[in-house]
């Protein structure tokens, strides 16, 4: 039986819950991501929360073990700016080339250069943003 990440403490794991096996399936999508934006192995590690060097390449290498619960937030926050990047742009190329591109909502830095600055707030901050822009769905 797959064993559920709690997402908000006082929450049944029932009702928000990731199950490691989503988690796992989260973190392949995010490699992939990772790959279209172009980002740097040291880039990547940063957006998953700073794993170990040898968590990370085990990781990348598909050998996925337990994902700890920041990390799985931080995947949840990733696939749900790659969701509104999908609906915003109808070529992929441009949504992906968009994340590091600089933006005025962001002080003139890229949405990337926010994600990197390493909090979970931080790249939920860029999902806040593109949910509004395309209208929270």
């Amino acid at each position: 039986m797959p064993r559920p990440i709690p997402i908000a403490s006082g929450e049944t794991p029932s009702s928000c819950a990731v199950t490691q096996e989503e988690a796992a399936a989260m973190l392949r999508a995010a490699f992939n991501l990772f790959r279209l934006w172009g980002l740097s192995d040291a880039q990547a590690r940063v957006l998953l929360g700073q794993p170990s060097p040898s968590t990370f390449y085990r990781w990348k290498r598909g050998e996925i073990g337990t994902i700890p619960h920041d990390t799985a937030w931080r995947l949840g926050d990733l696939m749900g700016i790659h969701k509104a990047l999908r609906y915003l742009f109808v070529e992929p190329a441009r949504g992906h080339a968009w994340v590091a591109k600089p933006n005025a909502a962001f002080g003139g830095r890229s949405a990337l250069d926010r994600m990197l600055a390493g909090a979970p707030s931080d790249i939920t901050a860029v999902r806040a943003y593109l949910d509004a822009e395309r209208g929270a769905w």
